[in-house]
C-alpha cells in the first residue's frame, strides 16, 4: 500500500518503521516542516507542511498521527478524499467529532481503524491467548496501573491540555473492555485530580467500570508514579494473569500466569518475558491492511473508540459536577 502520515513526531516515526516491505511511504505531512522532512529523507517521501496539498491518486491510506485536537480535521480530510484511515486513539477531542467520523466512513465506506496498539505487545497477547485456552476461567474483574515518571518541564508539554484520563486511562479503558469483549459499560464511575503539575487538566484518574455481567474494572492512570510503569491483571474464577512492563523506559514485558490448585491454597505460577523489541505497531499494521483487503470491520475500530469516548466523557461530566 501506498501511505500518507499526518504527524511526523514521536508516533508517527513509529508509525513510519511499521511500514512492511511491500508498502510505500509518499508523503511525511506536518506543520512542523523540519519535522516533515527530518521523517520523510529517511523513506524517501515528499514533505510538506498541509495535508490538503497531498495528490490523493498516489496513495491508498492515511496514517493520522496528529496531537488530539488535529486528528478529526485530517480525518475527515482523508475518508472524504477516499482513502482508509488509520487514526491514532482517542481519534478525537469528543465524541461528537468520532460521530461525525463514523457517519463520514459509512457514507463512503472506507474503514477508519483507532489506534490502540497496547492491545498488540507481545505480554497482552499473551494473556489473551491464556484467557481464550480457559486458563483462568471465567473472568471476574481486572484491575490495571498506567504511570508516566515524570520529569521536568512536564507540565509544558501537550499532556497538560489531554489530562491523563484520555491519554493513559483511555489505553486502560480500551484493554479492559478487551478483555471483557465488550465496549459498552452499566456503570461508569471516576474522580480526577491534579495534585502536582500545575495547569494540568488532571494528572491522576481514578476509574471504576462494570458491565451488564457484573464484571469490574479498577484503573488508574498517573503522571506522578515517579517512574514509567506498567501493570494490569486480570482475576479469573480460577486463577489470573499478571502483565507487566511495555519494553523500553516502562521495563521487560512479562506475563504471569497464576492458575488455582483443586485445594486451593499456593496457586501454581508460571512467567513468560519477552524482551525483544515492541512490535506492536508492525502488528496493528498489518492487521490494518488485512481488514481493508478482506472488507472486514477493522478489530480496533470507530464504535469502539467511540464507545470509549463516551466512558471518558461521563467521568469528566461527574468531576465538573463535583468541582
Amino acid at each position: 500500500m501506498n501511505f500518507a502520515i499526518i504527524g511526523t513526531g514521536l508516533i508517527g516515526s513509529k508509525r513510519a518503521k511499521s511500514l512492511q516491505s511491500d508498502d510505500k511511504l509518499i508523503y511525511c505531512v506536518d506543520t512542523d516542516v523540519q519535522k516533515a522532512e527530518k521523517l520523510a529523507n529517511q523513506y524517501g517521501a515528499i514533505p510538506l507542511s498541509n495535508y490538503r496539498n497531498v495528490s490523493v491518486s498516489e496513495i491508498d491510506a492515511v496514517i493520522v498521527s496528529t496531537n488530539n485536537s488535529n486528528l478529526f480535521h485530517a480525518a475527515m480530510w482523508a475518508i472524504e478524499n477516499g482513502k482508509h484511515v488509520l487514526i491514532e486513539k482517542p481519534a478525537g477531542l469528543n465524541s461528537f467529532e468520532i460521530s461525525e467520523l463514523i457517519k463520514a466512513s459509512n457514507f463512503n465506506k472506507y474503514k477508519i481503524w483507532v489506534g490502540y496498539n497496547h492491545r498488540y505487545h507481545i505480554g497482552i497477547r499473551k494473556a489473551n491467548e491464556l484467557i481464550r485456552l480457559g486458563f483462568i476461567g471465567n473472568i471476574l474483574l481486572c484491575r490495571g496501573l498506567y504511570g508516566h515518571g515524570g520529569r521536568l518541564g512536564m507540565e509544558k508539554e501537550w499532556r497538560r491540555d489531554v489530562g491523563e484520563l484520555i491519554d493513559q486511562g483511555s489505553h486502560l479503558i480500551d484493554l479492559s473492555a478487551w478483555f471483557f469483549g465488550m465496549h459498552r459499560w452499566k456503570e461508569v464511575y471516576g474522580k480526577t485530580n491534579t495534585f502536582f503539575w500545575d495547569g494540568y487538566k488532571d494528572d491522576n484518574a481514578f476509574i471504576t467500570l462494570s458491565n451488564d455481567h457484573g464484571q469490574t474494572a479498577f484503573l488508574h492512570a498517573s503522571c506522578t508514579e515517579w517512574r514509567n510503569m506498567f501493570q494490569f491483571e486480570i482475576y479469573g474464577d480460577r486463577g489470573k494473569i499478571r502483565i507487566d512492563g511495555l519494553g523500553g523506559s516502562y521495563g521487560i514485558e512479562k506475563t504471569t500466569l497464576y492458575q488455582m490448585k483443586p485445594d486451593m491454597g499456593l496457586p501454581k505460577i508460571t512467567s513468560w518475558e519477552f524482551p525483544e523489541e515492541d512490535n506492536s505497531w508492525s502488528l496493528e499494521l498489518i492487521d490494518f491492511k488485512k481488514d481493508i483487503i478482506t472488507n472486514s470491520l477493522p478489530k480496533s475500530n470507530i464504535y469502539d473508540a467511540h464507545q470509549n469516548m463516551l466512558t471518558i466523557e461521563k467521568i469528566e461530566r461527574q468531576n465538573d459536577h463535583n468541582s
